[in-house]
């Protein structure tokens, strides 16, 4: 059985086609639904049509490439906005989908089980208007927050000076309060670690393969925010993968390191399974779930 999900985060979009138990494929696009989040809680008109025309576009590819369930789910730009429905009815009008907007804590949830399965451990997930970190010990969960801090509130607050940078993410991930379960095997998702991994590898092309399972240091994460900072965006996209984010990296890197640190993980494992494929599983939990009562 084929199936798909489409995450709609604040930044991209992406798709996710699924079968047996396997990924086919992902595609993204950068639409920047969350953009002007931090000084305004309401989603622009805009953004909001050309998040939708992506979501509706890749429900469509998903559906002629034969998934037989096409699933949405929506995270931090809509769920802290004051008017999610105008995006919710944009959806449904150009594609008739009914989109998911799922908690903080569901979104962490999904990217654990998406990294890590079953096992223990802990991931980071950057995104465009939050950033999640969930630590799993003795099959329990022992930590979950998301803060409401990303890499497009970043720009829009700090810009691309990195002083600014820090004064804004240090302000932000207080919130994540006094800190005791350090974690050794912390696992990063999302588009800031795949970028930052791709930047080590010094590959301009995505290919999950040679990210996943890239280590990265804490050490290297910061040093990418310093120079990712001092480049000039045109720089960063003629040298780079990171071609759609480029005015958004340096920051994301100095979020990703300052949370590093925050929780004593001195590097991190880059996961491509994240919070798509952990959605399908609890999709696919729930449909077993239902077939066994009947």
């Amino acid at each position: 059985m084929k199936l798909a999900a489409i995450d709609i985060g604040s930044n991209s979009v992406r798709l996710l086609m699924w079968a047996d138990g396997k990924t086919l494929y992902k595609a993204m696009r950068t639409t920047r639904l969350g953009e002007g989040l931090n000084a305004d809680p309401y989603l622009g008109e805009n953004a909001c049509l050309r998040t939708a025309q992506a979501v509706a576009d890749f429900s469509a590819r998903a559906k002629s490439d034969g998934a037989e369930e096409v699933f949405a789910f929506a995270t931090a730009a809509v769920r802290s906005s004051k008017n999610p429905e105008l995006f919710l009815e944009k959806v449904r009008s150009l594609c008739g989908l009914e989109v998911d907007v799922i908690s903080g804590e569901k979104e962490a949830e999904i990217g654990l089980a998406g990294a890590l399965g079953g096992r223990d451990g802990g991931i980071i997930d950057v995104g465009g208007a939050s950033t999640e970190v969930i630590i799993r010990r003795g099959g329990k969960i022992a930590y979950c927050k998301s803060v409401a801090v990303g890499t497009v509130r970043i720009l829009d607050a700090a810009g691309r000076n990195l002083q600014a940078i820090k004064r804004f993410i240090a302000k932000k991930i207080e919130e994540y309060g006094d800190v005791t379960l350090p974690c050794a095997d912390m696992f990063a998702v999302g588009g800031t670690a795949s970028r930052l991994a791709a930047i080590k590898h010094g590959i301009r092309e995505y290919d999950s393969s040679i990210l996943n399972g890239t280590q990265l240091t804490r050490e290297e994460v910061f040093g990418f925010a310093r120079t990712l900072t001092e480049m000039s965006v045109e720089e960063i996209k003629n040298s780079t993968i990171c071609a759609s984010s480029a005015d958004l990296i340096g920051g994301g890197a100095a979020l990703m390191g300052m949370v590093m640190e925050k929780f004593g993980a001195e590097r991190v494992t880059v996961s491509e399974s994240d919070n798509l494929e952990g959605y399908i599983y609890t999709k696919i939990k729930a449909k077993d779930k239902g077939e066994g009562e009947r």
